[in-house]
């Protein structure tokens, strides 16, 4: 079996991620979601990921096949959340820009970089982690909740559909 492990995305790995980007457009939009059906990501936000040290990436026999993006909070979209709202009030980390290629799709691969990125949040002393995705994302929304997050209600974007759920990690 090949080597899979994530490590942090480098300069090099851009085209590879905004690849991986494209890919999961395309399949947002083949599923009817209207989410990163505009121009976001862009290649900047994954420039400015990489230079900030945020960006993460996974890696399988010695390819790019997913990104995500590991932040320090606090986010100014989720001071504003509808329904039962976070849990506590401890520094956090969010998880954004979430995506695997095609190529392993139904690998539940998914699931790993998840669990690596939670790792790693924890590893930095982290026990409150987010997240959001778009309402009809419900395979993203299998990968959050499969993790142990737990819906906590929609917070609001700036994007043309700015409604997005929102989940927490509380981590012991």
């Amino acid at each position: 079996m090949a080597e899979i492990f994530v490590r942090p995305g480098k300069p090099d790995d851009i085209p590879a991620i905004m690849g991986i980007i494209s890919d999961a457009r395309a399949f947002l939009h083949e599923q009817g979601i209207n989410q990163w059906q505009g121009t976001y990501p862009d290649q900047a936000a994954v420039e400015q990921d990489i230079a900030a040290g945020t960006n993460r990436v996974l890696v399988s026999a010695e390819s790019v096949v997913g990104t995500a993006s590991l932040i320090e909070g606090p986010d100014p979209f989720y001071k504003r959340i509808d329904g039962d709202g976070w849990l506590g009030e401890d520094p956090y980390m969010m998880i954004h820009r979430f995506a695997v290629s095609s190529q392993i799709r139904g690998q539940h691969l998914s699931k790993f970089l998840m669990s690596n990125l939670i790792s790693m949040a924890y590893a930095k002393g982290y026990r409150d982690l987010r997240i959001d995705t778009h309402a009809q994302n419900t395979i993203m929304q299998h990968v959050i909740t499969s993790n142990g997050y737990e819906f906590r209600g929609i917070v609001y974007l700036d994007e043309p559909v700015p409604e997005r759920n929102a989940y927490q990690l509380r981590l012991e």
